[in-house]
Formats: structure tokens, C-alpha cells, sequence
């Protein structure tokens, strides 16, 4: 369930970057192409700022998918999702003695997603998974005044009914003498713990009562422990560690006043346990189990995003990605968005994403793997496909603001519909809101 997430949340936050040509496609954030405009220092009269909210970033979207490969049932079975997805950015900047901007990001996503799928999943007595997820971050930039080099720290908690999530980041990046250039590394760590929840046949049985005491099942599925009616013991479902760490590096070139470019490059390492146990898989011989995926993976992607503006009113945003992993797995991505200015306050941006990937080592459909394999998955995710991805967006940015608020800077609405030669397809419509 978890593509679903990354779908619709990386389709929302697309909605707030594009408006300033600062995307990137995957789940990482890249350091920003360099402004076309470096204003002059000016030190006279300099007094230091307090602390102030500078931004406002709402985003909501609503995402439907269908398919018939759900990973829960083996490699087949409905995959229907609706999900709610909300977000909300805090930016608030103040400048010291010395002229360094220092900027604070304070984040919280919620998200409340259905799955006709997870009417297949148990919780071992827990009742039925609960289907939120909170998503709080926390980032602290600096910028030197001089230079216009950045520090930054980051930290993220992620939790749902199947994993909790806590990660951390270092990023910073270094101008050329003539600021035209940039470089940029984000050190990134996470931190999981994977609830292992079982297919109902799969369930470990729990431990005998003692002496003189028995089990009793009560309406909602907990098991109370008798023994004279005192005590009770209510199921705990274990946990199971799994680790990612990536470093993220890019360089970033203004070649001139209508082009630039950007070179992209990650080294992804995952470790711990990278399957999930209600992922079922049909062996030939009709039997069933949990999948099984070996404990590392390497990943390494290489992209490379080059901005053209045509004219005033046209720019051209390209992005290309090419993507392996010890799995088995390679992939490449193509992604095309041309931003017409309709006025000087409207503007339109459709776009479409081309994708493919090979099937990793470990995958197989539904009754295919042998029961002699090692390794073993039947979840589409990594099975060999090609998708597609285009839609629309809509921005308003009016000097006077929207409806004539001041502070409600920009409006954007983004239409996208997706779908990949497995029989997979969804729709994702999004609503981003700028205030300052």
C-alpha cells in the first residue's frame, strides 16, 4: 500500500514545486535551479529581523486507483484505493547581525486512504488496520549572505497501522564564485519498524494459558486470560527493523539567460526486513506463504533535468532518470511539462511522464514461484511493466492576490491519470494554496 502514498503525496507536493521550476521526480527534494536574478547586497542602514512567518502551503488531493494484482492476495485480486491526502507548510525566516538567512519549515501531513485489499489483512486480534497516516517534519536552513552557501538540518516521523518512521537529514550546497552554479549533498537516514502482521493462516499461535486459566475471545477479537475473571492479556503483534540510508548529491548550471540544467545522482543502501508479511505468495503447487525478499538492497538512480524558456511566456521543463538496483531492476523514466503563460497572472502546464522497469530477480505471479526458491514476491511493484502519467495544472498568482486577498498569493489545481500495462490505472486531482 505503501506506492500508494508515495502516488499521491509526490502529486501534491508537485503542485507547490512546479509553480517555481523546482521539481523533482521521485520521493527525495532536490536543492533548487539557481535564480536567473541575484539582487545586490545592500548593507546600509542593516538592522536585524526578528523571527516572522514568511509562508503558508496548503495542499489536499483525492486519489482513486484500480487494478487486479493486490501483492495481499498473491499477485491477484482487486487493488481499489481511495485516498485523502492534506498538507500543511509553516515557513517562517529571520536574518542575524550577520545578513545570514536562517529559515524554519514546520510540516504535518495527515492522510486517510480505503483498500478493498485490506478486508484480507489481519491483525492478529488487533481489529482491522487502521487506515491513516501523520507525517510531522521539521527542517532548519541557513544561508551565508556573502556566498550563498546552505546548511540545513532536517527530521521526519512517519506512522500508520503497519510501520512508524523516523528519519533525519544534512543538506547543504556551494555556489561557483559567480553564483551561476551550484552543488548540492543531502545526507539522509530512516529509521522503521515494520509490524509483521500475518495472513490469518500464517498467525503464530499464541502462548497456553497458565495453570487453572483459559482464553476466552470476546466480541472485538482481543483475547482476555481468565483466571477468575482478573486478568487479561490483549495480543501484541511484533515489530521488525528496516533501515535506509541515501546520499543525494546534483549540480545545478544557469548556462544562460534561457537555459538551465541540472546533473542528479543518489546511493541508496536499505537494510532489515524489506518485505511485509501479509504479502502473500501461491507457490505451483498451489500452497501459499509470506513473501520473502532478501535483507539489503542497493539502489542507485542517475537523472539529469534541463529548464528551456522559449520565450516570456513558454518554458520547457525536461527530466530524465535512469534507475538500477541489486534486485535485479532497471528503469527509465521521461518527463516533459511545457508552462504556457496565458497572462501575466495565469498560466497552464500540461505535462507526461513515460516510465518502464524490469522485473526484479525475486518476482513471479500468482502460483508460478517453485517451492525451492530462496527469495519470493508476487507484488506488481516489481514486475516488468510500462506506465504513463499526464494531466494538467491550472496556477493563479494575481499581484493583488487571489480574490483580491493580498496575502492569499497563489492558487494551482493539477489533474493527473495514470496507468501501467498491468491493468493498473488511477486518477489523482490536487488543490494548492500559497499564502504569505
Amino acid at each position: 500500500m505503501k506506492k500508494v502514498y508515495l502516488s499521491v503525496i509526490g502529486f501534491a507536493l508537485i503542485c507547490r514545486l512546479n509553480a517555481h521550476a523546482q521539481t523533482n521526480q521521485g520521493t527525495e527534494k532536490l536543492p533548487p535551479l539557481i535564480s536567473l536574478d541575484t539582487p545586490p547586497e545592500d548593507t546600509s542602514g542593516y538592522a536585524a529581523r526578528q523571527l516572522r512567518l514568511d509562508e503558508v502551503d496548503l495542499v489536499s488531493s483525492y486519489y482513486t486507483q484500480t487494478g487486479n494484482h493486490s501483492a495481499i492476495t498473491g499477485g491477484i485480486g482487486t487493488e481499489n484505493v481511495i485516498d485523502f491526502s492534506n498538507g500543511l507548510d509553516l515557513h517562517f525566516a529571520w536574518e542575524g547581525n550577520n545578513r545570514n538567512k536562517n529559515t524554519l519549515g514546520l510540516g504535518l501531513g495527515y492522510d486517510y486512504h480505503t483498500s478493498a485489499s485490506s478486508a484480507y489483512v489481519t491483525t492478529s486480534g488487533n481489529g482491522k488496520p487502521d487506515g491513516t497516516r501523520v507525517y510531522p517534519s521539521l527542517d532548519w536552513t541557513v544561508e551565508n549572505a556573502k556566498t550563498g552557501n546552505t546548511f540545513g538540518l532536517g527530521a521526519y516521523y512517519s506512522g500508520e497501522y503497519n510501520y512508524k518512521s523516523l528519519g533525519a537529514d544534512m543538506h547543504f550546497s556551494i555556489k561557483t564564485n559567480d553564483k551561476s552554479g551550484e552543488f548540492g549533498v543531502k545526507l539522509q537516514a530512516y529509521m522503521d519498524q515494520v509490524t509483521l502482521i500475518y495472513p490469518s493462516e500464517f498467525i503464530p499461535a499464541i502462548a497456553p494459558a497458565p495453570a487453572g486459566a483459559m482464553y476466552i475471545t470476546t466480541a472485538s477479537g482481543n483475547k482476555v486470560l481468565s483466571s477468575g475473571g482478573s486478568r487479561t492479556s490483549k495480543p501484541s503483534l511484533p515489530t521488525s527493523p528496516r533501515n535506509t540510508y541515501t546520499a543525494a548529491f546534483s549540480y545545478s548550471q544557469i548556462i544562460n539567460s534561457r537555459l538551465q540544467i541540472m546533473v542528479l545522482g543518489d546511493l541508496v543502501t536499505q537494510n532489515g526486513y524489506l518485505g511485509l508479511t501479509f504479502h502473500r505468495v501461491y507457490f505451483s503447487n498451489k500452497k501459499d506463504t509470506i513473501e520473502k525478499l532478501p535483507s539489503s538492497r542497493f539502489k542507485l538512480p542517475l537523472g539529469f533535468r534541463l529548464n528551456y524558456f522559449v520565450d516570456d511566456d513558454i518554458i520547457l521543463r525536461t527530466y530524465y532518470r535512469y534507475y538500477m538496483d541489486n534486485w535485479g531492476s532497471n528503469a527509465n523514466t521521461a518527463n516533459l511539462e511545457v508552462a504556457y503563460k496565458i497572462s501575466p497572472f495565469f498560466s497552464i502546464s500540461p505535462f507526461y511522464r513515460y516510465y518502464n522497469q524490469s522485473a526484479a530477480k525475486y518476482f513471479a505471479p500468482y502460483e508460478v514461484h517453485s517451492p525451492t526458491d530462496t527469495y519470493f514476491t508476487s507484488n506488481y511493484e516489481y514486475a516488468k511493466f510500462q506506465s504513463s502519467f499526464y494531466g494538467v495544472g491550472f496556477r493563479i498568482a494575481p499581484p493583488g492576490g487571489v480574490l483580491g486577498w493580498q496575502q492569499f498569493h497563489d492558487l494551482e489545481l493539477r489533474y493527473g491519470h495514470y496507468s501501467q500495462t498491468t491493468g493498473l490505472a488511477s486518477d489523482v486531482i490536487s488543490v494548492s494554496i500559497g499564502l504569505k
